[in-house]
């Protein structure tokens, strides 16, 4: 004879129409700008948000949410970067030994070289 009674629990979620309370449907995800959202809405309300974007939505065009990433530099881009100091440095030209070559002693280094 079991000691201990056995309970069964029931967990339900209900989730709430943002706009009206009621309960909700599905999840809409959209984003404007670098920001992304969601709302829970029941079939009316989201037949209402669709058709209040349809104006917009028909005029746009496909677009990446991935953030335009600046291109790495490559180890021989490095390379480079310590060749052109170390030529400007031999030739007398003032250089920092960190952060951007201007441009005018990259332009010296490659008439220089090539």
């Amino acid at each position: 004879m079991p000691t201990e009674l056995e309970l069964a629990t029931k967990t339900t979620i209900a989730v709430e129409d943002d706009i009206d309370g009621g309960p909700a449907e599905d999840t809409v995800r959209f984003g404007l700008g670098a920001a992304e959202y969601e709302i829970d809405l029941n079939a009316a309300n989201i037949s209402r948000f669709r058709e209040q974007l349809a104006p917009f939505i028909q005029r746009t065009r496909k677009g990446s949410r991935a953030p335009r990433a600046r291109p790495a530099r490559t180890a021989s881009d490095c390379r480079s970067s310590a060749e052109v100091r170390a030529w400007a440095m031999e030739h007398g030209i003032e250089i920092s030994q960190r952060g951007r070559i201007p441009a005018s002693v990259t332009e010296q280094y490659e008439a220089a070289t090539s």
